[in-house]
């Protein structure tokens, strides 16, 4: 029965994953301006990956949190990678979100989760303001500020160090490959960093703390 019980767990999971993958595919659609190619199915994918890589290390009580997260982080890659913006209709909930499963789980006291959603808001904030005004360009947006924010919400203050240091050399191994692929004029472009900060936070919520 056991068996049975786990079989069926896993299947209502990854065809969660199908729907929801869909309705990613038509977010980052409506805000990059454009159709979404081969009918979003590349979303769809990411999406059931994650359900099943979260199921996989999570089959607890931190499940559902596991997948709420998990969707509200590819929606953000997706619509970031679409069209370079973190819109407070997703960041805004994650927050939220964040906070509450502070409440609801347990070993997770509260207070180092507001830190962790300030301060994380705070130091990104800042170092874009610092950046735009040495540069007279944006460098780091106000929608990736509020995502690390978010991902303090949900994550507390104490992993927001490694969380930004494990963003960064994901982008850095990203450059890496459009120069490689492209050429020197790949340092040029943008990078949406919102990618990055996702699966970085991803990866600190299911194993945390990481194994350095």
């Amino acid at each position: 029965m056991a068996d049975v019980a786990k079989l069926g767990l896993w299947t209502i999971v990854v065809l969660a994953g199908l729907p929801l993958g869909w309705v990613i595919s038509r977010i980052a659609g409506a805000y990059g301006g454009a159709p979404v190619p081969r009918g979003g199915l590349f979303h769809i994918a990411m999406t059931v990956l994650m359900f099943a890589w979260a199921l996989w290390v999570e089959p607890t009580c931190k499940l559902l949190p596991a997948l709420a997260l998990g969707w509200l982080l590819a929606a953000l890659t997706a619509v970031d990678v679409a069209s370079f913006r973190l819109p407070d209709v997703l960041t805004g909930p994650m927050l939220v979100l964040g906070l509450l499963e502070s409440l609801v789980l347990p070993d997770r006291p509260i207070l180092n989760h507001v830190i962790g959603a300030t301060g994380g808001f705070a130091v990104l904030a800042l170092l874009g303001w610092g950046y735009e005004r040495l540069r007279a360009r944006e460098g780091i947006g106000l929608g990736d500020a509020k995502l690390l924010g978010a991902a303090g919400a949900w994550l507390g203050w104490a992993p927001l160090p490694s969380l930004v240091l494990l963003a960064c050399a994901v982008a850095l191994v990203l450059v890496a490959g459009m120069v490689f692929s492209k050429g020197r004029a790949a340092l040029a472009e943008r990078l949406a960093f919102g990618g990055p900060l996702c699966l970085a936070t991803w990866l600190i919520w299911l194993y945390w703390p990481l194994p350095l």
